[in-house]
């Protein structure tokens, strides 16, 4: 996924670490638009200030911080459709059992819908075709655009 996500004109990149996400964070570490965020909402500011100077960002966070940049993605993303790209972890969905992580499992892809962001879940035959719908979206339709990461994408396990 990573060769495929820096291939394209995406970038800079926020993210906050993230344990589902740690392969592609390591991969993208190094590289001068990556920073490490310490909180979510922070992330997206960040992201919709580079999308305003015309960049394509992307802001990689797990589910749980999803729902710390809530307000950052109602009150300015979404209304004023500032085109970024979040690529989430999915907490507290299959693979991962821990009953902490279980309400935002659940609530990630209906606050999505409420927010009107559009929204895919990786997947590893499709990767490329899904990095370039996100792409699209964020060129033809100036929106943000959302690809959801299941535990076991990368590997990881609880």
């Amino acid at each position: 996924m990573s060769d495929g996500l820096t291939d394209l004109p995406f970038g800079p990149y926020f993210a906050t670490p993230c344990g589902i996400l740690a392969p592609l964070l390591a991969r993208l570490e190094g590289r001068d638009d990556y920073m490490v965020i310490a909180r979510e909402d922070n992330a997206v500011g960040e992201a919709a200030g580079a999308a305003l100077c015309g960049a394509k960002p992307v802001v990689l966070m797990q589910n749980s911080g999803f729902g710390n940049s809530v307000n950052a993605l109602a009150s300015l993303v979404a209304p004023y459709r500032i085109p970024m790209l979040l690529i989430v972890s999915m907490r507290g969905t299959h693979a991962d059992p821990t009953p902490e992580n279980a309400g935002m499992g659940k609530l990630t892809e209906p606050i999505l819908q409420g927010l009107g962001i559009g929204y895919q879940t990786l997947e590893a035959d499709h990767v490329n075709d899904q990095l370039l719908e996100a792409l699209r979206v964020l060129d033809e339709k100036h929106e943000p655009y959302a690809l959801l990461v299941r535990p076991d994408f990368f590997g990881w396990s609880a």
